[in-house]
């Protein structure tokens, strides 16, 4: 690598990109990409010169592997010199900056939340100034901190913020993935080689040239490097050397070359290096670092003469002169002498938590229950901060400590639980694996990781649902005295898999282990239990629980969140909680316990299709569709296809809901997936009801649950409430409709939710036999206070109100309601639905409404895709034929129906059929 003070050569395209990089106006972000040694570190030193003359503030940072497990520790470095500025930003975002910091133990932020307090800051240290983020071994940020500079470097625009990054593409890196321009750096060129060897080594053996030219392969770091290091040995050595080199990676050539100027140094000096590389002291300049943040190197001159060190100019500090100077540091000193070197350095950072314990593993060979002890504490302050794989590592870490079996099988279950958490279930199982077959407690954790395993992989409810009672069985049989971290995750899971079995048998055998258990059982546990079984039955005073548990967010784990979240949804308050999952959720996927953070996006899609904002609902199941398929988890997979299917149903989009409804169904009804099947079996309510089939409709009802009762453990059971007593009126079952109706007040609803209120009203009104009874009763449901949060249930049931008006009072005092209905449906995009109202309109003498088949109203895409469509291809076959995705074949779709006046796919060869063909699609 050149010299902090040497020219760069062949590098003059990259050049001119970095320099316009530096004087284009706004912000903007770029990653320098290229292999070790090839002058990403020369390069950002010249950008950095060039911008500090342009006037802009610089900050450094630079990546250390020896803190890429430390959440948030990039960030933190990067940050630390405009920190200063944080005063004036709100105060939520100074809370974000002391919690992700450690200065506070309140409630992790989401990466958005963290992102954009970073924005806010960096926006406001360059009012003064405009400013420069220039990031060095990017590969070794911290995945939390990589997050975060994604997401601010993605948003840079309008600002006068540039943010610079390099990195080698050997080591994985959420940099790769971020959507952030690159610029490749590739070895130079064969003249530039042979201009930078020639003029820094011009005395060369023409063989050693030669071969130096030939290995270094155009890489800067080696044509600099190599020709010293072979001046130093013999003739005959030089050779047998150069004729191996070829044998090992470039890589190891350069340790090489640095392990023989360490091996001329004295112990001391070595044990001196090894402090500073051990403790992340940096290579090349860096600026704005906490002056206790890193070991301070001493006495350290020779290595300066030796080519291994530099002294910083900024801030006066001895660095590493590249990178694989400190690896070779490192890897060339004795375990023994690592050992001791981080236990220095635990005692050097006593008071920072988790670069303490840090320390303390890795200087630890036999069990100690104290440096465990630390571990584990320091993986409870990376679990609040949002950086679960972090914790799994500690934990880990701090089970292999553990003095005590029974210690020793606790920790590894804490460890596998974050872990199957965090979507790691791989490493959940290796887990398992190492804590099979010792005691009841490690039983405890293999049965846990084994459940999770197969529940979120292959869907097995029966056989982990009777291994989770088994085990449960052997705790209380165990003479637990209160509620213990086992015992309460057995529970919790044995719910979640409960709620997935979704039938009633499943619950009874539940409720039955629960109840023996009494205090065993926590109060949350409790909260899940009512609200996921049976909120007909157990519902009442659940959403009150919810809420006063929420009241703790800023204390709660993020399982917890959405725990919480699940049971708001089965008492229909989700709307008022949301908030708490969107601060976490983005946290959660980057850098957390990122199965938590797919259930939040279901429960976001959930609460967007309640609340009638169904644009997004579509782009949030979409997106934790394809996030739960790249993760492999199939059950969560097939749980993104239902919500969908049930989306497309009530917008009219049927044969879409019939396919992705069709993939669930066979994949769940076999396994019994009670929860998937009873979606299923809504879904296709919901689409005979919009085709206008109301004996299919009654029959897909009436298999989740039997007129005039609601099926124990269904849990949409009440939510299809409306859907079977429509059905019913409809097929000349008024009898059927009318029980049911009576069995929602019967088992008092209303006091259960604001929706339940809400449709038990609608029903009781719908088949009321006197029109006075019926009237008030859809006043009560039009009215209810938390009928606006459900606009699709309340235009439905003004929709039968004005149905009812039209028979009994006339065609004038029905035109409001069906107005109303109209309206809604209209803006919902509930096409089948809006189409009946105004259906009803006309009969009422309303205007027939407007439909054009105008083709100029459709593009030129529109009017391909439709074409397609009419042919009979899916929509992921269009895809493939238009080079769209099947998410944006849908949308097109979407907006095509209404401008042809139409609700479903088969309408559109007619439809299409009836534009003239001389005319043309508008553009």
């Amino acid at each position: 690598m050149e010299s902090l003070a040497s020219p760069i050569v062949g590098r003059e395209a990259e050049e001119s990109v970095l320099s316009s990089f530096v004087t284009s106006s706004g912000g903007q972000a770029l990653v320098l990409r290229g292999e070790t040694g090839v002058g990403k570190s020369a390069l950002l030193k010249h950008v950095a010169e060039r911008a500090a003359g342009a006037g802009f503030r610089v900050v450094r940072a630079v990546g250390v592997e020896a803190e890429s497990n430390l959440p948030f520790a990039g960030l933190h470095q990067l940050l630390h010199p405009l920190l200063g500025h944080a005063e004036q930003l709100d105060g939520v975002h100074r809370v974000a900056f002391d919690v992700v910091f450690g200065r506070s133990r309140a409630d992790a932020p989401s990466v958005m939340t963290l992102g954009t307090a970073v924005l806010d800051l960096i926006t406001v240290a360059a009012a003064q100034s405009r400013l420069l983020l220039v990031l060095d071994d990017g590969q070794w940020f911290d995945a939390a901190s990589t997050a975060v500079c994604g997401f601010v470097g993605r948003r840079l625009a309008g600002s006068t913020v540039k943010l610079l990054v390099a990195m080698r593409p050997e080591a994985a890196s959420g940099f790769e993935s971020a959507a952030l321009p690159v610029l490749p750096l590739p070895p130079l060129s064969e003249p530039a080689a042979t201009h930078l060897l020639d003029t820094r080594h011009p005395r060369l053996d023409p063989k050693v040239r030669r071969r130096v030219l030939e290995e270094a392969q155009g890489n800067p770091l080696a044509l600099l490097e190599l020709p010293s290091y072979l001046g130093a040995n013999t003739a005959e050595q030089t050779f047998d050397m150069l004729s191996g080199y070829g044998l090992v990676p470039l890589l190891d050539r350069f340790q090489q070359v640095y392990g023989a100027r360490l091996a001329a140094l004295g112990p001391a000096l070595r044990a001196e290096l090894l402090l500073g590389a051990l403790d992340g002291v940096h290579a090349g300049a860096v600026t704005g670092l906490p002056g206790s943040a890193r070991y301070r190197m001493r006495d350290v001159d020779e290595a300066v003469a030796a080519g291994l060190l530099d002294l910083d100019p900024d801030s006066g500090e001895f660095v590493f002169r590249h990178p694989l100077v400190r690896s070779t540091v490192v890897r060339s000193a004795a375990p023994n002498a690592r050992r001791a070197a981080h236990g220095t350095l635990a005692q050097v950072h006593r008071n920072d938590v988790e670069r303490r314990a840090t320390h303390l593993a890795a200087a630890t060979v036999d069990p100690d229950e104290g440096v465990a002890a630390a571990l584990q504490e320091a993986a409870e302050s990376a679990t609040r901060r949002g950086g679960a794989a972090a914790a799994v590592t500690w934990l880990t870490r701090a089970a292999e400590l553990s003095e005590t079996r029974e210690d020793r099988s606790r920790r590894l279950a804490n460890a596998a639980f974050v872990a199957g958490h965090a979507g790691l279930l791989d490493r959940a199982q290796r887990l398992l694996d190492t804590d099979r077959g010792s005691s009841e407690n490690e039983s405890t954790a293999s049965v846990l990781v084994s459940a999770y395993a197969a529940l979120y992989e292959d869907g097995d409810v029966r056989s982990s649902h009777r291994q989770l009672t088994a085990a449960v069985e052997r705790k209380r049989d165990g003479g637990a005295a209160g509620p213990d971290e086992e015992l309460t995750r057995l529970v919790n899971l044995l719910l979640a898999i409960s709620q997935y079995a979704g039938d009633r048998d499943a619950w009874q055998r539940t409720h039955r282990l629960l109840d023996s258990l009494g205090d065993l059982v926590p109060p949350m546990s409790r909260i899940y239990q009512d609200a996921w079984s049976d909120v007909v039955r157990r519902g009442r005073g659940v959403q009150e629980r919810v809420a006063s548990a929420y009241a703790a967010f800023p204390h709660l784990d993020p399982w917890d969140i959405t725990r919480l979240g699940v049971a708001a949804y089965h008492v229909d308050t989700l709307g008022e909680h949301r908030r708490h999952l969107a601060r976490s959720v983005e946290r959660e996927l980057r850098t957390g316990a990122v199965m938590n953070g797919m259930t939040m996006l279901h429960l976001i899609t959930l609460d967007q299709i309640a609340s009638g904002d169904w644009e997004a609902g579509e782009e949030t199941g979409q997106r934790v569709l394809e996030l739960t398929t790249a993760h492999g988890n199939v059950l969560f997979a097939h749980h993104s296809r239902a919500y969908l299917a049930l989306l497309a149903a009530l917008r009219g989009d049927l044969d879409r809901a019939r396919e992705l409804r069709s993939v669930v169904d066979r994949w769940a009804r076999p396994r019994r997936i009670g929860f998937l099947t009873q979606i299923a079996d809504a879904v296709a309510t919901t689409v005979a009801l919009s085709e206008g089939d109301y004996e299919s409709a009654y029959l897909c009802a009436t298999g989740i649950t039997a007129p005039g009762t609601f099926e124990p453990g269904a849990h949409q059971a009440p939510r299809t409430l409306l859907d079977l007593v429509e059905a019913a009126l409809h097929t000349g079952r008024a009898r059927e409709a009318r029980d049911h109706a009576l069995a929602a007040q019967a088992a008092h609803l209303p006091d259960v939710s604001p929706r339940l209120a809400l449709v038990t009203f609608g029903a009781l009104a719908m088949t009321a036999e006197d029109n006075d009874r019926a009237a008030e009763l859809f006043r009560r449901a039009e009215t209810h206070p938390g009928a606006a949060d459900f606009p699709f249930e309340r235009a439905r049931i003004r929709l039968a109100h004005g149905v009812r008006l039209r028979h009994s009072q006339g065609p004038r005092a029905a035109r409001q309601p069906l107005s109303q209905a109209a309206e809604t449906f209209e803006r919902l995009g509930a096409r089948a639905w809006a189409e009946r109202a105004h259906a009803e309109l006309r009969a009422c003498g309303a205007p027939a409404q407007h439909r054009s088949t105008d083709p100029a109203a459709l593009t030129w895409q529109e009017h391909r895709i439709a074409d397609l469509a009419a042919r009979g291809l899916t929509n992921k076959e269009i895809g493939e034929r238009t080079h769209l995705s099947p998410r944006t074949v849908s949308s097109h779709l979407y907006r095509v129906f209404p401008k042809l006046g139409i609700t479903s796919r088969a309408a559109l060869r007619d439809a299409l059929a009836a534009i003239p063909d001389d005319a043309g699609a508008g553009s």
